[in-house]
């Protein structure tokens, strides 16, 4: 594994501990600047498309503030890195109360794609896009097999 392989999963990482632990002023590290007109941009499954870094850091905040726990478990980690830019998929297998609060729990699996530009300041996150999974009764019949 190269050292830029590392980097970005160390970032990576330090993102979803940042979703988990609502720690905004971590979150508002790991996002890159916006360049020279162009923006950052995020999709929430199940959000339109949130462009620049104000407005994506906004959405983070909202989902923060309303999330009272939430909890990732990466799978299927993959990370290739082209000069300046790195892509990283994987599986988001995530825990999060449910909606009688602190006495139950929801699961839930999305998709993701994290690219990420090489700074000044090291890897930071450019785009994030999630994904959920649809699981039904074919999903359901699998796991009991």
């Amino acid at each position: 594994m190269s050292v830029d392989t590392t980097a970005v999963e160390t970032v990576n990482q330090a993102f979803y501990t940042a979703i988990e632990n609502a720690d905004l002023d971590r979150m508002t590290e790991i996002w890159a600047e916006d360049v020279d007109g162009e923006q950052v941009s995020c999709v929430h499954p199940g959000w339109p498309i949130v462009n620049g870094r104000q407005e994506v850091l906004r959405s983070w905040a909202l989902i923060m503030a309303n999330t009272p726990y939430i909890q990732f478990v990466l799978t299927d980690v993959r990370v290739m890195v082209l000069g300046d830019v790195a892509i990283l998929t994987c599986e988001e297998n995530i825990l999060t109360a449910g909606d009688e609060g602190d006495s139950s729990f929801a699961a839930g699996k999305v998709v993701a794609s994290n690219t990420f530009i090489r700074t000044e300041s090291g890897w930071r996150l450019w785009l994030h896009h999630g994904s959920p999974v649809l699981q039904g009764d074919e999903d359901e019949e699998e796991e009991a097999a």
